[in-house]
């Protein structure tokens, strides 16, 4: 296995090298953005991932999702995304978790057990609840750290990713409704954390649709960096 990550190594150092073999990752929402970072995680030498997400991989995937193939379609994307994973590294530790993760749910995912919480997640109401349940946990913990990403989506730029601490992100519609949502709750997040998130303003481009509808457009060069920005994060941390 030595030669898997003989690049890494010669790179990051035999420390870090040993410190990814031990530390313990949760990533929630394998989609555009979180497959990314899963492979990259796992390709780096990261041993011990916990993957979660309840959708089956759909046709409309396939343009920007890593394990989005005609060959999967309607799989669960957590099971496809493990088997790709152990395809890389048969050592490899892959808990593949096929439920979503909701206020009701939140209990079933035991967080201190982790170092850090990746959130890929789409949803406004269960992003912001991960994101006060993981800064908790880290600040009682004084361990668990978390990353975060914010809009993907209507950006076609990937050389406009930023990564910026959350309260100082600017620009993203998706950090501006969870900050409008902790403010009207007077509920916080409990320690700061990082977020991935792009400077390029919205796609001004006529949408399908109309501006506004559901889903929006993205595209895997951008999706991908985000992707990777947030697996950097944790290579920076370990």
């Amino acid at each position: 296995m030595n030669e898997f990550f003989d690049r890494s190594e010669r790179l990051l150092g035999s420390e870090v090298m040993y410190r990814l073999t031990t530390v313990r990752v949760i990533l929630f929402g394998v989609g555009g953005v979180g497959s990314w970072c899963a492979e990259s995680l796992v390709r780096t030498g990261l041993r011990h991932l916990t993957i979660v997400d309840s959708d089956l991989v759909s046709e409309s995937n396939i343009n920007r999702q890593l394990m989005a193939t005609v060959e999967t379609i309607g799989q669960p994307k957590v099971e496809v995304m493990r088997n790709r994973l152990l395809s890389i590294n048969p050592e490899a530790d892959i808990i593949a978790v096929n439920r979503r993760y909701t206020a009701e749910s939140a209990s079933d995912f035991c967080l201190d057990d982790y170092d850090f919480v990746i959130d890929a997640i789409d949803s406004l109401a269960d992003k912001a609840h991960l994101i006060l349940s993981a800064t908790r946990v880290g600040k009682e913990n004084g361990r668990t750290r978390l990353f975060s990403s914010m809009g993907a989506a209507l950006r076609t730029d990937p050389l406009q990713v930023r990564k910026a601490e959350f309260w100082h992100v600017r620009g993203d519609a998706l950090a501006r409704a969870l900050r409008n949502r902790f403010k009207r709750n007077e509920e916080f997040p409990a320690m700061k954390f990082q977020c991935v998130y792009s400077e390029q303003p919205p796609s001004s481009f006529p949408l399908k649709g109309g501006r506004g509808s559901s889903p929006n457009g993205s595209l895997s060069q951008v999706t991908m960096v985000f992707g990777a920005t947030l697996a950097s994060m944790v290579i920076e941390n370990v």
